[in-house]
């Protein structure tokens, strides 16, 4: 299988991020090109801040090789890790970092900062980036586009409600 492959796995599950109300990035974690985990951001359902694609495929491949080391794996995630992930990735041994679209608001794997391959680290990872990165970074844009919009429509909206409430010929207004 190739890298483009299972981007494309780790795009569904950015679809299932967004379908759920969630910053849409999803993330597959492959050994001897078997899929062995998966994650995608569930910050909002979860309450958790640190519930990010990476943190819950890299918690799920723990759990299914029992082991926190992930020699030999290969992570596929659609968004540049932020660098709470690119530490986790360093400490969990994983072998290669394979990304999508680049962050440069907080991407710690070339971006803004480059922890996964930090040369005073115990660990580096192999790192390639731009896999799949027109249309993963489109899908992230399209969602923040969205939801910008809908954020204009609530204030709108409110604002077209407002003099009414502090119209004293109202019941709910000011005597």
């Amino acid at each position: 299988m190739t890298d483009q492959h299972w981007m494309q796995r780790a795009l569904q599950l950015a679809a299932k991020a967004e379908e759920a109300g969630e910053v849409p990035v999803g993330a597959v974690i492959v050994k001897d090109n078997m899929l062995i985990a998966e994650g995608y951001n569930q910050m909002i359902s979860l309450n958790d801040p640190s519930a990010h694609a990476e943190m819950q495929a890299v918690r799920q491949a723990g759990q299914q090789l029992q082991n926190y080391r992930l020699t030999d794996c290969t992570l596929y995630v659609t968004l540049e890790p932020c660098s709470m992930c690119a530490g986790m990735l360093v400490h969990s041994r994983l072998a290669r970092l394979v990304f999508g679209a680049s962050d440069y608001k907080t991407g710690a794997a070339g971006s803004v900062m480059n922890l996964v391959q930090h040369p005073q680290l115990n660990h580096q990872l192999e790192v390639t980036g731009g896999v799949l990165a027109e249309e993963c970074a489109t899908r992230l844009s399209a969602f923040f586009q969205r939801r910008r919009q809908q954020k204009k429509a609530l204030k709108q909206a409110s604002s077209q409600l407002a003099p009414e409430q502090n119209d004293p010929a109202t019941p709910d207004g000011p005597a």
